[in-house]
This record gives C-alpha cells, structure tokens and sequence, in this order.
C-alpha cells in the first residue's frame, strides 16, 4: 500500500527555516504528526504534488524512500523558482510543471500518491505588492498566476452589485453581503488594499466591526476565492486526480476553510474509485497550533484508490 507523505514541523526548525524572513516562499507543514503515523512512501515511487509552494512536502517525499519521484505543480511561477531552488539537490528525480492542477493532464494510473494542499500560503499574505492582505496597503490584486488578466481591482470596481454580493456571500460567508456590495458600487472605485478594507469597516454597525476578526476578512476571501476560480478549480481535482492514483494509493487534501472541506469531503464521498480513510476531518492538536498557528484552521482528508 503506497501513500501521501506529509512532514514535521520540527523537521525544519532544525534546518533553522523558521528564521526565513518575510517574502521568502515557505510556509510550515500542518498535521504532519497526525497523518506519518499511518503513512509510508514507497521506493522507487512517483508521487505528485499539485500545489508545491516552496518544496515542503516535495522534499520531504524525496527523503522517504530510495529512489523517489515528485512531480511538481504550481500555477505561481514565484512559487515555482522557490521550489526548483530548494530541491536542486534532488536533480532530475523532480519535475516541475507551471500550471494549475484545474489544468494539469492528469493520466491514468500514474502515481502511488497525491497530495494537495489548499488556500493561500503565508508567502502571499506576508508579501505587500501580492495584493492578499489588507494588513499592508497595496494595489488589489491577489492573483495566484500572476500571467492572468482578472484581478480583484476588477471585480470591485467593474461588476454589478448582485454579483458582488454574491461572491461575498457564497465565498466569503459574509452576512452583511447586500449592504456591502452596495456602499462599494456607491463609492467606487477603490485601488488599495487598506483604502477598501477601512471603508467596508466604516459601513458595518460597530459591535460588529469590533468582533472577533476584521469585518472585511470574509470580503477579501471571497474576493480571492473569485479571482483565483478556487473551488471550481477544487471540484476538477476531485473529479480528475482519482483517475491518475494506481490502486491502493491515496490522496491527501489539506483545506483550511468550511468551503473547501466540505467540497473535499463530498469529493471523496462520492468519487466511484476511493474509499474515505478519514470519516471526520484529522485537526490540529494545542501543540502544534502553538508550534504553527496555521494549523488552528486545517483540516486533512485522506481517501484511496480501490482495488479493481
């Protein structure tokens, strides 16, 4: 039986990652502990990374077992340069490909494993000039490949209302869609970052713009979800990802939002060719969420290819 290897978090702080200053391409692995204890990769095995950020998961699958292969995905070519950099060593035993895995030709019966991970990367939320965060002031774009047209810019300032509140109410889970969406098409256009996030907090009543989180989170969500075609691109690698698994190997898929889980966990439900190892998503424990805050919010699914 061959699997996703994910790795440890502790694995890099010994490697002294956890110095790496803002803008460098990296972000630390989540439930690592939780999915080795059931996981192995095999030798001589070709597994496939659709979303390979700086090269986490990738090196470690290459450091698991003798003459391991990783082929490599990601629709962000800064992505993709940070990750040819670190797995230099592993010369010809990688292949990167720049696409989306929405995009990515999957072929049948071609790997002993697959992993995905979901969601934007610390990478793009710490980087100004990406356009994620409104956390710093910047132009808003938030486009995962940065060679497509759409950017948020455009959704903001250029379609209607309904449409609007829709992408806030569907990706975003915004209850305050409608009187969003209607204070921004009153007051467009809006260029920066901070400009639209201080405005959407100027609209909202005010218990409600000092609760718990920013009330313009959920907008900045689903206007990235939006831009980046997120959950339709999800749907696909459900339906095309089982097809390219040899029978026994499994797929992982880490998500970080309700959205995205529950798109994985019908996903898995419902694809003919898998069987769900996971019947309730695996969670971060208070150790690991103290290590690698971004784990508060992960959820892993796992599910395998059938035997025929």
């Amino acid at each position: 039986m061959s699997f996703i290897f994910l790795y440890s978090f502790n694995y890099y702080m010994e490697l002294g990652l956890e110095n790496m200053g803002r803008g460098d391409f990296f972000h630390f692995p989540v439930l690592s502990h939780e999915v080795i204890s059931g996981l192995a990769i095999i030798s001589g095995g070709h597994y496939l990374d659709v979303t390979v950020g700086g090269g986490g998961h990738s090196r470690l699958i290459l450091e698991a077992a003798k003459d391991v292969r990783v082929t490599a995905l990601d629709q962000d070519e800064e992505a993709l340069d940070a990750a040819k950099k670190h797995l230099a060593e592993f010369k010809d035993r990688v292949e990167f490909v720049h696409t989306s895995f929405s995009a990515y030709n999957f072929i049948n019966e071609s790997f002993d494993g697959i992993i995905a991970d979901l969601g934007v990367s610390s990478y793009h939320l710490d980087t100004p000039e990406r356009g994620f965060s409104f956390r710093h002031t910047a132009g808003l774009d938030m486009r995962m490949d940065r060679q497509q047209a759409l950017k948020a810019e455009d959704i903001i300032n250029f379609w209607d209302e309904e449409k609007l509140a829709d992408i806030f109410l569907c990706y975003g889970e915004e209850r305050l869609s409608r009187r969003i969406a209607r204070q921004i098409v009153q007051k467009r256009p809006f260029y920066t970052t901070t400009e639209l996030a201080n405005a959407i907090s100027s609209w909202v009543p005010s218990k409600y713009r000092h609760g718990r989180i920013h009330p313009a989170t959920r907008v900045f969500q689903g206007l990235r979800i939006a831009v980046n075609n997120e959950l339709q691109s999800i749907e696909k690698l459900l339906e095309k990802a089982p097809h390219s698994l040899i029978p026994n190997a499994c797929i992982a898929i880490i998500s970080f939002h309700s959205l995205e889980d529950r798109l994985v966990k019908h996903g898995f439900r419902n694809a003919p060719l898998l069987k769900v190892l996971t019947k309730k998503p695996i969670v971060a424990q208070p150790n690991e969420i103290i290590q690698n805050p971004r784990s508060r919010s992960a959820k892993l699914r796992i599910a395998q290819r059938k035997e025929k």
